[in-house]
């Protein structure tokens, strides 16, 4: 993965993904890293970008077996592996900042373990402050030498807390 900018080598970090091979890399990567089991990280982009993508590459780097599905509809996911347990949220279809009231997602971020949260501007000043806040651009140029109409991905990964720093690629 080559490394495309370093604003603050302290606080970000962007790297571009040439293909899902990249993504995958990434995710296994960060599922080594132990200070991963307390974090809150925040995935950023548009729809398509692969901010599902890439958390499906790290709940499998985790050893999370059986079907890992978008939580869209449901709002969140959880996971539960011998010694961590793991949330996986999409705030997208949220109206309402009171949804995130009334389904209690407040005492699951008080909780102890991994929370992965897709769009989360949609329950603005309800979160607590992350951790790790990952951003997956879309970059509109093909991927070289291929015949393919995929495209390639600038990602930006910005240190939110000191355990964040302890998280960057």
């Amino acid at each position: 993965m080559p490394i495309l900018e370093a604003r603050d080598l302290h606080t970000v970090r962007t790297v571009l993904w040439t293909d899902e091979a990249d993504c995958a890399a990434t995710a296994q990567a960060l599922a080594g890293n132990a200070s991963l089991r307390t974090a809150c990280i925040e995935l950023h982009g548009t729809l398509g970008a692969g901010k599902t993508s890439f958390v499906r590459h790290l709940l499998r780097a985790l050893d999370v077996v059986g079907a890992i599905k978008s939580p869209t509809y449901a709002v969140m996911e959880p996971y539960a592996l011998p010694g961590l347990s793991i949330w996986h949220f999409v705030f997208y279809r949220f109206d309402d900042p009171q949804e995130f009231e009334d389904a209690g997602f407040r005492e699951v971020f008080a909780s102890t373990g991994l929370k992965l949260v897709e769009w989360p501007e949609r329950a603005a000043g309800l979160l607590p402050p992350c951790d790790l806040r990952i951003e997956i651009a879309m970059v509109d140029a093909p991927l070289i030498d291929t015949d393919s109409d995929d495209t390639r991905r600038q990602v930006t990964f910005q240190a939110e807390t000191p355990l964040g720093l302890t998280l960057l690629p």
